[in-house]
């Protein structure tokens, strides 16, 4: 047998939490698992030329679900640090993003490049999901 990372029982984590009193929470195994890479879409309907020089690669985005959206019912929209929206997921590659956020996964992404292309600030990202 391998000797992979195994997750623990139930019942040993509940002698941990008595040990410490319940005072403990332990997260074992956490981790940033890589979804994919995409651009960020709508970002030519947004006025982001004083925010790209703040814009850095490996800055960390926000993702929010807009269920309640008109366009697209599994929109997930993107947000700086400061909370100020970028876009959106492309509506091609948002299905399984939006259905983990809704399971309550918490999913964020990375810069990763971006460049103007005329008046259009072309933003990759890589999308990852924190596993706990």
């Amino acid at each position: 047998m391998g000797r992979g990372l195994v997750p623990s029982s139930e019942e040993i984590w509940k002698i941990i939490q008595g040990y410490f009193g319940g005072n403990v929470q332990i997260l074992p195994y956490i981790q940033e698992i890589f979804l994919m890479e995409c651009h960020i879409a709508g970002t030519s309907y947004l006025d982001l030329e004083a925010v790209e020089a703040e814009l850095k690669v490996g800055d960390a985005l926000l993702f929010r679900r807009e269920p309640d959206n008109v366009h697209d019912h599994l929109a997930v929209a993107i947000y700086d640090r400061k909370e100020r929206k970028l876009g959106y997921l492309p509506r091609a590659k948002n299905e399984v993003p939006a259905r983990l956020m809704d399971a309550g996964k918490l999913l964020f992404g990375k810069i990763e490049a971006k460049e103007w292309m005329g008046k259009w600030l072309k933003i990759t990202v890589r999308v990852f999901m924190k596993d706990m």
